[in-house]
C-alpha cells in the first residue's frame, strides 16, 4: 500500500457544523448529481468524529436518493472509530489527497482541511483533487467556524476554480468583513490593500452600511439590499433565492489573488 498524501488535521468537528455548505451543494449541484449513473460524494478529512459524513449523506439524498458518501481520513484511528457508523450508502476509508476510490466521485468536499497548509501548496492540492473528479464533478474547499455560523468556500470543477461563496448566520453578523477570518487558505493571506478580495470585502461593508435603514425589516432584508447594491460592481454568480439564506457567490476570476 502507498502512503496517503497529506497530513492529519486537528480533527475538530461538531454536529451541523457544515450545514450551510451542504445545503448549498445540494441546491446548486443537485442536477449534476442526478445526471450521474451512480453519484458518489467524498467527505475528505472528516475529522475525529463521523458526523459531517452522516449529515452530508442525509442532505445530498434530498437532491438524489441514489447518492453515496465515502468519508476519507488520513488518520487510521479515526477511520476505525467511524466504521461502526457505516450503513447503506455510507462508508469510511483510510486515505488522503490521492482519494483512493476505484470510481471518480461526482463531489469532493474538503472542509477545514487546507488551513494548516502553506498558501503555496494549495494550487497543487486543488489540481490533484480536481483530477480525481468525474466529468461534471465539483470540488468544494473552504473553511468555517466551530459551530457553522460563518463559512467561505471555493467551488472548483475539473478545469479549476469557478466561484467563491460567503455564507453566514445573519443574526450574528456585524459587518460582512467579519467573514474574512474564515477565508480559505488561497485567499486569507490576500486580505490586504491591493488584492481583489480585500476590495470586495471593503465594498461589501460599504453596501452593508448603506443598507442600514433596511435593518428595521430584519437582517435578511438588509443583506439582500446590500448584495443587490454590490452586484452593480462585482460579478455575482448566485441565484437570488440563495441570498435569502445569507449567501453570496462571486466569480473566482474577480477575487483571484494577484500574482507575486
Amino acid at each position: 500500500m502507498t502512503r496517503p498524501v497529506g497530513a492529519a488535521t486537528r480533527g475538530t468537528t461538531n454536529p451541523n457544523r457544515l450545514r450551510r455548505m451542504d445545503r448549498w451543494i445540494a441546491a446548486t449541484h443537485g442536477p449534476a448529481l442526478r445526471r450521474g449513473d451512480a453519484p458518489v460524494a467524498v467527505d475528505l478529512g472528516y475529522g475525529a468524529a463521523p458526523w459531517t459524513a452522516l449529515e452530508l449523506l442525509q442532505r445530498l439524498r434530498t437532491a438524489d436518493p441514489r447518492c453515496e458518501v465515502v468519508g476519507i481520513e488520513i488518520d487510521p484511528a479515526r477511520v476505525a472509530a467511524a466504521k461502526p457508523y457505516e450503513r447503506e450508502g455510507l462508508s469510511f476509508l483510510h486515505g488522503g489527497f490521492e482519494v483512493p476510490l476505484t470510481t471518480r466521485p461526482t463531489l469532493i468536499r474538503a472542509a477545514n482541511v487546507l488551513r494548516q497548509y502553506d498558501e503555496g501548496e494549495v494550487a497543487a492540492v486543488w489540481a490533484r483533487l480536481c483530477a480525481r473528479l468525474a466529468p461534471g464533478g465539483l470540488l468544494v474547499e473552504g473553511t468555517c467556524d466551530e459551530i457553522g455560523r460563518r463559512h467561505v468556500w471555493v467551488a472548483l470543477g475539473p478545469e479549476g476554480p469557478r466561484t467563491v461563496t460567503f455564507a453566514t448566520r445573519l443574526g450574528s453578523l456585524e459587518r460582512p468583513s467579519d467573514l474574512a477570518e474564515r477565508l480559505p487558505k488561497a485567499l486569507i493571506h490576500r486580505n490586504v490593500p491591493g488584492e481583489p478580495v480585500h476590495a470586495f470585502l471593503r465594498d461589501f461593508d460599504r453596501a452593508w452600511a448603506a443598507a442600514a435603514p433596511y435593518a428595521s425589516l430584519g437582517a435578511r432584508q438588509r443583506w439582500i439590499r446590500a448584495v443587490r447594491d454590490l452586484a452593480a460592481d462585482w460579478p455575482l454568480a448566485d441565484a437570488r433565492g440563495r441570498r435569502r439564506q445569507g449567501e453570496v457567490t462571486v466569480n473566482w476570476a474577480a477575487l483571484a489573488p494577484n500574482s507575486r
